[in-house]
């Protein structure tokens, strides 16, 4: 059953590790220094459990790519809810950023489908005017709703379509993984926010649309925060991950680009 979401005081985000079922309302104050792509999300604790922007960052760096997040994220609000709000047009406005994505609740039924596909209408106006690329980070239905994964699917494949964005599909990836594995414990205890693990398959989902690079090529051993919240996974379950999250990513029309992170080079004494 979906919990309910008790939405505290605003309050700026923090560079902080976020423990896993800590779940706050953070507003974006701006990227880091980092000069490769420049990714702010826009969502609610599906995005801010587990710190899925910081996930992403750090599986990009292994990768090989430089990146930068930032986010607005306030718990139990969909996409319209941030359009009154205004801090997530603002950022946007400010941040220089290059892909803004886009996550509300699983909107899998019919009018929440229309409402999703609206709201991702009008922050792709704000985020195309700002020279950005809006994209749609696909959740999942509650542990309660197992069949409804398909119509989750359709509303944010529509959704992205509808804006010309680019389409993350964690919620196709969850069903892939389950296939190779049903006992992954995607789903944490309350049944509808992410584990570790399954906050690191949509990070993995991120980065392979994001970046255009098969999560495959990765190192197995996760490093950053992802060792933090992963320590104790097999490398078996980890090389699941990464084939599920290749698997529903590699027939996408639409791929983002990362820049390749500078190497860093150490001055010698003379």
């Amino acid at each position: 059953m979906r919990p309910h979401l008790v939405r505290p005081a605003r309050r700026l985000a923090v560079s902080l590790l976020v423990l896993p079922w800590v779940v706050g309302c953070r507003s974006a104050s701006g990227p880091s220094t980092a000069t490769g792509a420049r990714v702010l999300f826009i969502g609610n604790s599906l995005t801010s459990v587990n710190d899925l922007p910081r996930m992403f960052a750090s599986v990009a760096e292994a990768g090989g790519f430089d990146v930068a997040t930032g986010e607005v994220v306030f718990n139990d609000v969909s996409l319209s809810d941030h359009l009154l709000a205004g801090d997530a047009a603002a950022e946007i406005r400010r941040g220089n950023w290059d892909y803004v994505v886009l996550q509300q609740g699983p909107s899998g039924r019919p009018e929440s489908r229309v409402e999703l596909i609206a709201s991702t209408q009008q922050f792709a106006t704000i985020i195309t005017a700002e020279g950005a690329q809006p994209a749609l980070y696909m959740v999942w239905p509650d542990v309660t709703r197992p069949t409804a994964f398909d119509s989750v699917s359709r509303s944010y494949t529509d959704a992205a379509n509808a804006v010309e964005g680019l389409l993350f599909p964690a919620g196709d990836a969850w069903i892939d993984a389950w296939e190779r594995k049903p006992s992954l414990a995607l789903y944490g205890h309350d049944g509808f926010h992410p584990s570790a693990l399954g906050s690191y398959l949509a990070a993995l989902t991120i980065y392979a649309v994001l970046c255009d690079r098969s999560p495959a090529l990765l190192p197995v051993q996760p490093t950053g925060i992802n060792a933090v919240l992963l320590r104790g996974e097999s490398t078996a379950d980890i090389r699941i991950l990464q084939d599920a999250a290749g698997a529903v990513t590699a027939g996408l029309p639409r791929k983002g680009r990362c820049v390749r992170a500078e190497p860093t080079t150490r001055a010698i004494a003379r």
